[in-house]
């Protein structure tokens, strides 16, 4: 069910605890933490606490934690002292999702070229 966490995803288990990650930032909302898999010097996940498949239908079901999301991405940037930076959100295995949890990809730390692949 939306918004329950989701005993076979990944980003559930680490909200629960269940699974170590690196967190930078949490909120009552939200946490940040690095990826495994960095792309970019800066590269950390900012994920909703409630689990949702994919960012719309985080925004269609509660655009305030949709609104937390972005604000805490902005947050963590200014924190690691991104000047420049992308926020992405991957909707769909062909847009590279692979966590069905929303999701933000905040990347710095490097110059990011356009368009993306």
């Amino acid at each position: 069910m939306a918004g329950e966490p989701q005993a076979d995803c990944l980003f559930c288990k680490i909200v629960a605890g269940d699974v170590p990650a690196t967190v930078v930032k949490e909120t009552e909302t939200t946490v940040a933490f690095r990826d495994i898999n960095p792309q970019a010097p800066t590269h950390i996940l900012v994920i909703p606490k409630v689990h949702y498949a994919d960012a719309a239908a985080l925004a269609a079901a509660d655009p305030a934690i949709a609104a937390d999301l972005l604000r805490e991405a902005g947050d963590v940037a200014a924190e690691e002292k991104a000047e420049s930076y992308r926020i992405v959100f991957n909707t769909g295995s062909g847009a590279g999702q692979t966590v069905f949890h929303a999701h933000a990809h905040l990347l710095g730390g490097r110059g990011l070229q356009w368009p993306p692949g």
